[in-house]
């Protein structure tokens, strides 16, 4: 149950970024852009029973953030007074955007994001908010990312392209 601006303090704050998880379709020539949060429709068909507020910050592809984008990223959930924060983000460049945000303290961030748009028929996107939500509800703070059913510490993890999931990182 998404609540308002002005009632009583959210449970989760929703931090939106675009990538694949927004990404709709552009043209003609199918090609991907990344569109308006999915995240708000996934929370409505899921039934959640918590409150939540969504802040869109960037809508871009991963692989076009920039220092800055993190650094407005990391301003908008140090300025909210959520201590449970969930980010949507693209894959390629989610740990260095989890790594960037390490060092808020007093907040369990999760990272999320997912390998195919979450308007697709067969998408990851919805099982992967869901784990992110489950976690964020019960890691102690700090900064995770959730992607494939699996809670990762990002500065032990990276992408594996090749098997398209994230992956432990040994050593």
């Amino acid at each position: 149950m998404k609540t308002t601006a002005e009632s009583t303090a959210k449970d989760l704050l929703f931090v939106t970024c675009g990538g694949t998880i927004d990404k709709i379709y552009f043209d003609a020539k199918g090609e991907y852009a990344v569109g308006p949060p999915q995240v708000a429709g996934l929370l409505e068909e899921a039934n959640v029973g918590f409150s939540y507020e969504i802040v869109p910050v960037i809508r871009k592809d991963s692989l076009e953030m920039t220092a800055e984008d993190r650094e407005a990223v990391r301003a908008v959930i140090a300025g909210r007074g959520c201590r449970r924060v969930v980010v949507t983000h693209g894959t390629d460049t989610m740990i260095e955007t989890a790594l960037a945000l390490c060092g808020l303290e007093g907040r369990t961030i999760v990272l999320t994001g997912s390998m195919q748009p979450a308007r697709f028929r067969v998408s990851d996107a919805e099982f992967n908010l869901g784990t992110a939500v489950a976690a964020v509800q019960v890691l102690p703070p700090g900064v995770s990312v959730a992607m494939n059913g699996q809670i990762f510490d990002p500065e032990h993890a990276r992408k594996n392209v090749v098997e398209k999931r994230f992956e432990e990182v040994k050593g």
